[in-house]
């Protein structure tokens, strides 16, 4: 048990002077933190099943899933972040690249939908537009679209609420030539806020629609 509380230690030591590192690109900082996720899951599951040995044997698959996390973050996708931040400077919309190497636009209420509203603002339509063109460029990706609320009003509003604002979103794509197949919508309604729901600011936060695209690794 010693020897499986140190190695843990260890790793996520590493994990986080790895992913600190400020000569290490943004993929490769994400990369360290798949790895170390992995690695830490693997060496409780591993010493659940074989000991310490196991849990040496788990740290290492796990790291591996976990640095790979079953995407790849090619050249392409980086022009389309790139594509993406200059799209959306100075609106508001956050462009960022995750851990698990997909890219994500976490687009704020104040610029996707009024309250109550699944209908697409029109300071929101230039981005779609833009984001449409990319993905068009870049056929190989997947998109999912997860529409959120804040916790005003019930679940039984909240809820679909969320899945029509992720519809209405994909079904703008499609108009400007995404294909339907790539895109797959969620609602989550307001059950992962990122900020607190008593304020006015924290509940605009929590309006929003998310939207990752992924490029999966090649079977081989």
């Amino acid at each position: 048990m010693k020897t499986i509380f140190s190695s843990m230690t260890c790793l996520t030591l590493a994990v986080g002077v790895l992913s600190g590192c400020a000569n290490m690109s943004e993929t490769q900082q994400g990369v360290a933190k798949g790895a170390g996720i992995g690695a830490l899951a693997g060496v409780v599951l591993g010493a659940a099943t074989g000991g310490s040995k196991g849990a040496a044997q788990g740290a290492v698959l796990g790291g591996a899933l976990g640095a790979g996390g079953g995407y790849l973050w090619s050249k392409k996708m980086q022009e389309q972040k790139a594509a993406m931040e200059r799209a959306t400077a100075g609106t508001g919309v956050a462009v960022s690249q995750t851990a698990d190497n997909r890219l994500k636009l976490d687009i704020p209420s104040d610029v996707s939908f009024d309250t109550g509203r699944s209908a697409i603002k029109s300071n929101f339509a230039p981005i779609l537009n833009q984001f449409a063109t990319s993905l068009n460029q870049n056929p190989v990706t997947t998109v999912t679209i997860i529409g959120h609320t804040d916790s005003t009003g019930s679940d039984a509003v909240n809820n679909p609420l969320s899945v029509d604002r992720a519809d209405a979103a994909r079904d703008y794509l499609v108009s400007r030539g995404v294909a339907r197949t790539r895109i797959m919508t969620d609602g989550r309604g307001s059950r992962e806020p990122v900020a607190d729901n008593s304020t006015a600011q924290g509940r605009d936060k929590n309006r929003r629609v998310e939207i990752y695209v992924a490029e999966q690794v090649a079977a081989k």
